[in-house]
């Protein structure tokens, strides 16, 4: 069964950071794409940070630039999201979702095939 499971989400003063992590079971994420989304109340899914199964190429949503850094460990066959001053505007369920191929438009959520379940980022002081 394919399966991608988030964690390291949690409840952060502003300013702070967190590492979300990406783990996949039952296939590799070697050659997979992997996004990071995310969603907060009342909004539509975002793009957040995609990271290339081919070339390892990286992208970044404005919002986010400078900010987080994505990569991904195949050895533990997990992708990180590694968040720096964050901001209440950060704020939402992230989701980490993988497509066999890099995504025409990396911020294309139907461009994905698998998705996790998300977790929660609350940055608040």
């Amino acid at each position: 069964q394919l399966q991608l499971v988030e964690s390291g989400g949690g409840l952060v003063q502003p300013g702070g950071s967190l590492r979300l992590s990406c783990a996949a079971s039952g296939f590799t994420l070697d050659y997979y794409a992997i996004g990071w989304f995310r969603q907060a109340p009342g909004k539509e899914r975002e793009g957040v940070s995609c990271i290339s199964g081919t070339d390892g190429s990286t992208y970044y949503a404005d919002s986010v630039k400078g900010r987080v850094t994505i990569s991904r460990d195949n050895a533990k066959n997990t992708v990180y999201l590694q968040m720096n001053s964050l901001k209440p505007e950060d704020t939402a369920v992230y989701y980490c979702a993988a497509d066999d191929r890099d995504p025409n438009i990396w911020y294309r959520t139907d461009d994905y095939d698998y998705w996790g379940q998300g977790t929660q980022v609350t940055v608040s002081s």
